[in-house]
Order: C-alpha cells, then structure tokens, then sequence
C-alpha cells in the first residue's frame, strides 16, 4: 500500500487530481523521469492530443479538423505576437487572435507602420490611442479604491479603450457610478455589464483528490524545480501543505494576495514532480513543454480537482480584478469555467503553461467566466524554473 501511495504522490504533485486507476505501478520516491508518472496514453506529438481535440469540441463547438487547424494557427500567432510588437514600435496598440481569419490581429496608431506588420504576418487594425496611453489610463485607474460593484478593469485591444466592468445589479450604486466617472476622466473609457462578482475558487474539506492546507482545498498548478506553483489566496508562506491523502507535501515557501494571487509549494516528504497536467479522463495528460504566452482569442483549457478538465478562449490581458479582499493585478480573463476547489489549478494552451486559476464568477452547470495569474510572473518573481518535458 505504501508503494501505490508513493506512485500516486508522483502524479499527484502536479496537479492533485489523479485517481487510483492513474498509477501504472511501483515508482521509486527517487526517480524524477516523467516517464514513471506518465500514463502513456499521454500524447509526445503535442499540441493536437485526441483527448484536447476532443475536449476543445465540446467547449468550442469545433469539428476535429476545426480543432487541428486552429490550434496550428495559434502556435503561428503566438510566435508571432512578440516580433510584431517590436516592428510596430511605439505604433502598437495590442494584439489578439482572430479565430474566424486563423490570424494574428495587430492595432497600430500609425498607417505607415501596417506595410512592415503584415511583412511579418499579421493582419492589421488602425486604432487611435496606443498601448502605451491605454496602460497609463489603466495604471491611473488601478491607483483608485474601487467599490464592491466594480468587478474589474483591462486594456481590450480590439475596442481600444479601457473595459470596466460593473456587476449588473450595483450599476445604480452611488460609489460605482462616482468610480465610473472618475475612470473615464483619466482616460478612454468603456463599461460593460457583467452579470456576478468574481470570487476566488478555494473551498472547505471535501472529498476528491486535492492538496490541502488547513480546512482549504485547492488544486495544484505546474511543477517548477522543487515543488509547485499554486494560488496565493489558497495558503501563506510557511503554511503546511498535505496532499490528496493527507500526507504531507512541503510548505509554502511564497504567497502573495491581494495585490497578486500566486505561491508557490516546497516539495519533499517523498513527493516529486512532473511536467504533466492531469486530465481527469476527459483528455489524455498533457505534457508541458513551455510557458509562451497565448495571445487574446487564443483557445485555453483548465484543470481542477472540482470541476476537472474545460477549455475556452483568451478573453483579456493585464486586467486588474476587484475580488472583496482586495484588488489583483495583470490578470487573464478566460470564457472557461471553474467552482470552489479548482484555484490554483493549471491554465495551458497547447502544452504551453498559461497560469495558476485564481477565481471568476459562474460554474460549469451554467457557465461563467474565470481569470488566471500568468505563469510567467510567478515564475519571474519567484526566480522559479518550469518543469517541461
């Protein structure tokens, strides 16, 4: 019994959702080969895995051959992204992936700048204001308390303004209309309704497969050298941390929340980790290979020890989300869902890592929308190193 447990602690590190049926056999504690936690269902000819075309049919309403394609064109897109911001210069004004041309769109403030974008291969978009006036407006709005009612804020390229958002049934609040108006005062302004607030995804003790840290469960992101990242609202630095068995794990070696939501998890006790995210028999476990970001439009799918395996698309960068205890910054907003559980939980499109699941409004019965911290900041900030296969 204690050699399966040994085995199971292996898959598990990675994303605290495995289940008996996933362990091949006896693993030694020592071996760290992705191969001896791997099931081999698990597809080395990423990223178009039977289980993720799957997967993005279901939540995308995608034929197969759909899925292949887009999935190849968001690979071009997301090479692409960073060599078109440096040609367009001080002209760049965001960009995102347009699902329906299967291209990168890139805004640009100047025309004489769209002959050398498209040389690079993407389409083109002339908008008035700059990401660099667009930033400013939303780091002068991200300076300002905001109440209850205000949900969020985010730079959206497409409509070149800044988007805040307002919780449907506070839009007549008094502080919430004075907040608008001060937004819009600092910058261009856009507001959206959005139906709920959004609330992080941690949960009480249940039952399942997660890591646990006092009464809280959450799921475990991405393996890094030396144990994991997670969510920061999920645990503080030095809190202990027991596994889906209630073995113990590590500690917290980081955590930071509100401000930001990402920690990150010491491993020892036996557990090691893998380049793997588990998922949960909807899709074969993904292998990770990278952490490149994907760009705005960009399919994304979610693992969580709640609601398991769901995919969606990239909906916003950088946006400033206004949980009730307190605001956090450069955030992903996602059209996947999530519920109580799944924070912390691995955000990856493709094989690249994405982010750690922070929290969003909804569920997966009547869907929502859920916002990630990106991996890369975490990783940066930590001076951690992603595991990848």
């Amino acid at each position: 019994m204690n050699t399966l447990r040994t085995s199971l602690a292996a898959v598990l590190v990675v994303g605290a959702w495995a289940t008996v049926g996933l362990a091949s056999g006896p693993a030694s504690a020592a071996a760290v080969e992705p191969t001896s936690a791997t099931p081999r269902s698990a597809t080395d000819e990423a990223p178009a895995s039977a289980g993720l075309l799957a997967a993005l049919r279901r939540d995308l309403g995608l034929t197969e051959s759909q899925a292949r394609e887009r999935l190849a064109a968001e690979k071009t897109a997301t090479a692409l992204q960073g060599k078109a911001r440096r040609v367009a210069g001080s002209s760049y004004a965001g960009s995102w992936f347009d699902p329906a041309a299967g291209r990168l769109t890139v805004a640009l403030t100047d025309r004489r700048k769209e002959d050398v974008v498209r040389a690079a291969g993407a389409s083109v978009q002339l908008v008035r204001h700059s990401a660099r006036q667009l930033d400013a407006a939303k780091a002068r709005i991200d300076a300002m308390s905001a109440p209850e009612g205000v949900s969020g804020w985010r730079v959206d390229p497409k409509a070149n303004r800044v988007v805040v958002d307002v919780v449907a049934s506070a839009e007549g609040d008094n502080d919430v209309r004075a907040f608008v108006e001060r937004a819009r005062n600092v910058g261009p302004v856009l507001v959206n309704r959005t139906p709920e607030a959004p609330r992080t995804f941690a949960a009480g003790t249940v039952g399942g497969d997660p890591y646990y840290t006092g009464n809280v469960r959450c799921s475990i992101g991405f393996s890094v050298h030396g144990g994991f990242v997670t969510a920061g609202h999920c645990g503080q630095a030095g809190a202990a941390v027991s596994g889906w068995d209630r073995s113990a794990i590590g500690h917290f070696q980081g955590s930071s929340f509100p401000g930001d939501d990402y920690a990150w998890v010491g491993v020892g006790n036996g557990w090691w980790t893998v380049p793997v995210v588990i998922g949960w028999g909807t899709v074969s476990d993904q292998l990770v290979r990278g952490s490149a970001e994907a760009p705005i439009g960009a399919s994304i799918c979610r693992s969580g020890s709640t609601s398991h395996w769901h995919c969606g698309n990239v909906l916003a960068t950088g946006e400033t989300v206004n949980y009730s205890q307190g605001a956090v910054h450069q955030m992903t907003k996602t059209s996947v869902c999530a519920e109580p559980g799944d924070s912390g939980g691995s955000f990856i499109s493709g094989d690249q890592a994405q982010g750690v699941t922070s929290g969003g409004w909804g569920n997966c019965t009547g869907g929502g929308e859920t916002w990630h911290q990106p991996i890369n900041e975490i990783l940066n900030r930590y001076g951690l190193t992603l595991q990848t296969a």
